[in-house]
C-alpha cells in the first residue's frame, strides 16, 4: 500500500496518494502502535504529500508530532530524527517562517557534521537546504559561501558528474542569477545542462529543471527568443515523460505563458494560462499556492487586455 502511494506521488497524483497514506497510517497505528518506526514512516510520507499539495498546516502538524516522537523514542541525533527535523524546516520555509526554518536547519547541520562527518551526503544535503533558506531571505553572501563549499566538496567526494553535484551546481547558478551575476550564472547553468544531457539524458527530470533554469537566466537578460525556445522544449518533453497533467508539466505551462507575455503575445499567454489554471485546479486544488499564483496573474492579464481593448476602441471613435 505504501509503495503504491509513493508511485502515485511520483506521478503527481496527490489525491490518490493521500487517500492510501491516510489508510496506511491508520492501520499501522492500530496494528503496530503510534510510535513504531513504520508508523512514523507512514506519518512522514503523508506529511510530504500534504506539503506537495500546499497543505502546509496539515503537513506541519504531522511533522511536529513526528519529530517529537522520534526525538523521544529514537533520540535527538538518530538519522530518522534528523530527517524529520529537515522536513519540518522545509515546511516552515514554504510557509515563510524563515526564522524557524533557519534555526532547525542550523541545528540539523551541526548535528550531521558531528555525527556523520562534514562530507557525508546527508551533511551536504543539510548544508544545501540551509543555503536555500539563506537565499530565500536575501542573505546572498551566506548562501553563496555555503553553496560554493557544498559544490567543491561534492565534486571531490562524489565526482563532477554525480546527480547531487549537479544539484549543487544548479543551486549556485540560481544564487548568482538572483544577485544579477549573469555571466557566472549562465556559464554554470550551461555547463550543468550539458552534463545533465550527457550523463542523465535529455528528458531526465534534472535535465529539464536545468533547461528551465537556463531559460529564466536568458529571460532575465532580455533574450526572449532563447528563453521561449527552451521553455517550449521543456513543456513538450514533460508532457511526454511525465504526462500533460503532472505538476511539473503545469509549472512549465505557466512559465511558457510568461514567455508569450514578455514577447507581446498577450492573447496566447492568457489562453495558455487559462488552460494551466483549469488543470491546476483539477489536479492540485484551487487552494494550492501554485494555482493561486496562476489565478492571480491570469486575472491581472485579462484586466490589462480589457483596458487595452477599451482604449483602442476609444481611439478609433475619436
Amino acid at each position: 500500500m505504501n509503495n503504491l502511494a509513493l508511485t502515485y506521488s511520483a506521478q503527481g497524483q496527490w489525491d490518490e496518494a493521500g487517500k492510501l497514506q491516510v489508510q496506511n497510517l491508520e492501520i499501522r497505528k492500530r496494528v503496530l502502535g503510534p510510535e513504531h518506526p513504520d508508523t512514523l514512516t507512514s506519518m512522514n510520507n503523508l506529511a510530504l504529500t500534504y506539503s506537495a499539495q500546499g497543505q502546509w498546516d496539515e503537513a506541519g502538524k504531522l511533522q511536529v508530532q513526528n519529530l517529537e516522537i522520534r526525538k523521544r523514542v529514537l533520540g535527538p541525533e538518530h538519522p530518522a530524527t534528523l530527517t524529520s527535523m529537515n522536513n519540518l524546516a522545509l515546511t516552515y520555509g514554504n510557509q515563510g517562517q524563515w526564522d524557524e526554518a533557519e534555526k532547525l536547519q542550523v541545528q540539523n547541520l551541526e548535528i550531521r557534521k558531528r555525527v556523520s562527518g562534514p562530507e557525508h551526503p546527508h551533511t551536504l544535503t543539510s548544508m544545501n537546504n540551509l543555503a536555500s533558506t539563506y537565499r530565500a531571505q536575501g542573505q546572498w553572501d551566506e548562501a553563496e559561501k555555503l553553496q560554493v563549499q557544498n559544490l567543491e566538496i561534492r565534486k571531490r567526494v562524489l565526482g563532477p558528474e554525480h546527480p547531487d553535484t549537479l544539484t549543487s551546481m544548479n543551486n549556485l547558478a540560481s544564487t548568482y542569477r538572483a544577485q544579477g551575476q549573469w555571466d557566472e550564472a549562465e556559464k554554470l547553468q550551461v555547463e550543468n545542462l550539458e552534463i545533465c544531457k550527457r550523463v542523465l539524458g535529455p528528458e531526465h527530470p534534472h535535465t529539464l529543471i536545468s533547461m528551465s533554469n537556463l531559460a529564466v537566466i536568458y529571460g532575465d537578460q532580455g533574450w526572449r527568443d532563447e528563453a521561449e525556445r527552451l521553455r517550449v522544449q521543456v513543456l513538450d518533453k514533460r508532457k511526454i515523460s511525465l504526462g500533460p497533467e503532472h505538476p511539473d508539466t503545469l509549472t512549465s505551462m505557466n512559465n511558457l505563458a510568461f514567455s508569450y507575455r514578455q514577447r507581446g503575445r498577450h492573447a496566447e499567454a492568457v489562453a495558455l494560462m487559462k488552460n494551466c489554471v483549469a488543470l491546476q485546479t483539477q489536479k492540485l486544488s484551487e487552494k494550492h499556492p501554485d494555482t493561486q499564483g496562476s489565478i492571480s496573474f491570469l486575472r491581472q492579464w485579462e484586466e490589462e487586455m480589457e483596458k487595452t481593448s477599451v482604449q483602442e476602441t476609444t481611439s478609433q471613435r475619436e
